[in-house]
């Protein structure tokens, strides 16, 4: 069964393109267009397709609240989002309101055809350029609120940490350190002191919760 599609852009001749290119890919079809978002919402609810392509900027109702819209009115219609911008606002804004993927319109056909099959088997599509920004963006604003346990202990406590949380004895993680016993000790009550944990079974927890260690472990 063909995936219905519908393409809402103002630019007729983006969507003609578009629709040219799409009715030469098996598996697909072009059923409606719409030059706004007021348009594309009426069309979604008389014809509910599988998936919108959606514009970011347009006149009357732009992309993100008709995409809010159409999610909230039809759960079931995928939004893919193709737009000429790049700004992480417009990427964020799209996906709250419930896009299963962000393209920029630069990118190559076949990035289109791949996003659309991957929306449709129920996953999220990011063009590379704009994971690549997001990814960056994340790590750089992220440790001003980095609580994680890499900020958090030293890289001997998360050792220390890890080699508890798996289940060793004291006396085994200082034979393998190559420490005393009393540095073991001394290095458990620091992590519980820092993490506000008292006890190896809650210490275990974390460091599973935290990526430390594994239960296959």
């Amino acid at each position: 069964m063909s995936i219905k599609i519908l393409l809402v852009d103002d630019h007729k001749i983006i969507r003609e393109g578009i629709r040219s290119l799409l009715e030469k890919q098996p598996g697909m079809k072009v059923v409606a267009e719409a030059d706004n978002g007021l348009t594309a919402l009426q069309l979604v609810q008389e014809i509910v397709p599988d998936m919108v392509i959606m514009d970011v900027g347009m006149p009357d109702l732009n992309g993100i609240e008709a995409t809010r819209q159409i999610v909230a009115r039809t759960p079931g219609v995928k939004v893919v989002a193709l737009s000429m911008h790049l700004n992480k606002r417009f990427v964020v804004e799209m996906l709250k309101a419930g896009a299963s993927g962000y393209l920029l319109k630069d990118c190559a056909f076949d990035e289109l055809v791949q996003a659309i099959h991957a929306i449709v088997a129920h996953k999220t599509y990011l063009s590379p350029k704009i994971a690549d920004t997001m990814v960056k963006d994340y790590i750089r604003l992220f440790p001003n609120n980095d609580f994680s346990v890499f900020s958090i202990l030293t890289p001997r406590e998360r050792e220390v940490l890890q080699l508890l949380a798996e289940g060793k004895s004291t006396k085994h993680i200082a034979s393998y350190l190559q420490l005393s016993v009393k540095t073991i000790e001394t290095y458990r009550q620091q992590i519980m002191e820092k993490l506000d944990i008292h006890s190896v079974a809650e210490l275990t927890k974390y460091a599973i919760r935290e990526g430390l260690t594994s239960l296959e472990t």
